[in-house]
């Protein structure tokens, strides 16, 4: 017999039957910063397309590569504040190994 918690996990490609814990107001913050940066890669790939000075095209990549760190930290803040508090709790002390991993690539 399915759960409850059965059916609200996903299974991911590394074979983790996790699923995320945001509210729908940050979804939907999320996929607005992640919609305006989508928009951002267009008007760079436009720019490009123009043969705008190299220079502007290089500001306009770092501001990309503001905002998606923007939302890297918002999701890593949530991250930790529910699913590492909570495999904590459950005794899951992979999950430190898992987000010092995690963190690693988000400071590359």
């Amino acid at each position: 017999m399915e759960t409850i918690h059965d059916a609200e996990e996903e299974i991911c490609p590394h074979g983790d039957h996790r699923k995320s814990h945001h509210s729908e107001k940050v979804k939907t913050d999320l996929i607005t910063r992640l919609n305006r940066i989508e928009g951002q890669i267009r008007g760079i790939k436009g720019m490009i397309e123009k043969d705008t000075y190299c220079d502007h095209v290089l500001n306009q990549i770092s501001a990309v590569q503001s905002a998606l760190n923007g939302v890297g930290k918002l999701l890593l803040a949530g991250h930790m504040r529910s699913c590492v508090v909570e495999r904590i709790q459950e005794g899951d002390l992979d999950v430190i190994d898992e987000l010092l991993t995690t963190v690693n690539k988000l400071l590359k």
